[in-house]
């Protein structure tokens, strides 16, 4: 069986550094907040072109605590409307109703699946305050056009850049165009840990204090806490494990990039719609996801052939019975992408002839009268 991601593989790699690293920090005696946190949150503003970087628990953490360092800030208050692509992983959503803010769901650009300027101007109110820009599947959103839109109606922008480590427009990397930005270091992400971790970078020191604070019990100085904070904090040993494979990013990133541009070349079936590949370094391909009103039958096609996929994802936000004041509304776009979509094998380790098996198992595909094309 070709696997999706096959993540033992990917840290074999490096399992010599690694395990460099894990000895390093178990002889230190300093496990919470010492210095490989320090060295990671660096080296990771300095790769994503930022001042700050501050280490935190996970992704969700990284996006729930910037909307609420904003509240303790003055910038944001409860009730304010936040504008997030309708169609998301759900935990876009959860850091905004986490803290009191309204989310303000948009159809997707259908061809990106990112967040579309146009769409996002129709629905800026007076009672807009911020946009979540999610850079979905590693392709960076069209941050110039947002950052002007932001701009010109004085909104605060926050990049939810989770499956974006290292995708770039000109030369600006995700994680460097808004106010803040959001990562997450999970294992199967782009950049992954051997745990949880995340991240948020930012060029405000303000803002990346007061993170870093509500972070840490909300503990300004040590025994007084200013905030009433949580315990989110990146972990010592995960940090170093991060120090490890941020070294050998590109090289990866570039590995999948030569991977979807086979997919793209070479899978060849009418009724299996491709994703849209934009310019070459705004995407860096944590997903490749196809399209096909037949997705059941071309998900068991491929498992018959030993190619396992995943589905990103079945169930919009709004569908979800988290948000079951939801089930009423309506986002075909939103509703038919996640009907439709098959993540197909991608990562560093995949091999050419495994991308052929799975290229040649997506063209041998047959189906059956009444289909119908997406595009």
């Amino acid at each position: 069986m070709i696997p999706f991601l096959d993540l033992k593989a990917i840290n074999q790699q490096y399992r010599d550094e690694l395990v460099d690293a894990a000895t390093r920090v178990i002889d230190s005696g300093w496990y919470i907040q010492g210095q490989e946190v320090g060295a990671f949150e660096r080296e990771f503003a300095d790769y994503c072109g930022t001042q700050h970087c501050i280490g935190v628990a996970n992704g969700l953490d990284a996006l729930t605590l910037t909307l609420r360092a904003w509240k303790e800030l003055g910038r944001l208050k409860e009730g304010d409307e936040v504008i997030v692509p309708a169609n998301t992983y759900i935990a876009s959503i959860l850091a905004i109703t986490e803290n009191g803010l309204k989310p303000v769901l948009v159809e997707p650009d259908e061809a990106t699946f990112n967040l579309c300027p146009k769409k996002t101007v129709a629905a800026i109110t007076p009672d807009t305050k911020a946009i979540l820009a999610v850079h979905l599947y590693g392709q960076i959103t069209p941050m110039k056009e947002i950052m002007g839109l932001a701009k010109a109606h004085n909104l605060l922008v926050l990049e939810d850049a989770a499956q974006a480590h290292g995708a770039s427009i000109d030369g600006k990397k995700a994680g460097s165009w808004g106010d803040a930005a959001g990562f997450s270091f999970y294992p199967g992400k782009n950049l992954g840990a051997l745990g949880d971790g995340g991240a948020v970078t930012t060029d405000d020191a303000e803002l990346a204090k007061t993170i870093r604070a509500i972070g840490n019990y909300g503990s300004h100085k040590k025994y007084e806490n200013r905030y009433q904070g949580v315990n989110s904090r990146l972990d010592e040993i995960q940090a170093a494990m991060l120090r490890v494979k941020l070294r050998h990013l590109d090289e990866e990133i570039e590995h999948r990039r030569k991977v979807a541009e086979h997919y793209l070349a070479n899978i060849d079936n009418p009724v299996i719609q491709l994703p849209a590949p934009g310019e070459r370094k705004s995407h860096v391909w944590h997903l490749f996801v196809v399209r096909t009103d037949k997705r059941g039958e071309l998900q068991r096609h491929l498992s018959d052939n030993d190619v396992q996929t995943l589905i990103h994802y079945p169930l919009p936000p709004h569908k979800q019975m988290a948000y079951g004041e939801w089930s009423c509304l309506s986002y075909p776009i939103t509703e038919s992408i996640h009907r439709s979509v098959l993540s197909l094998p991608m990562g560093p380790t995949l091999s050419v002839a495994e991308s052929e098996i799975v290229s040649s198992s997506c063209n041998s595909w047959a189906l059956a009268k009444g289909g119908r094309d997406l595009t």
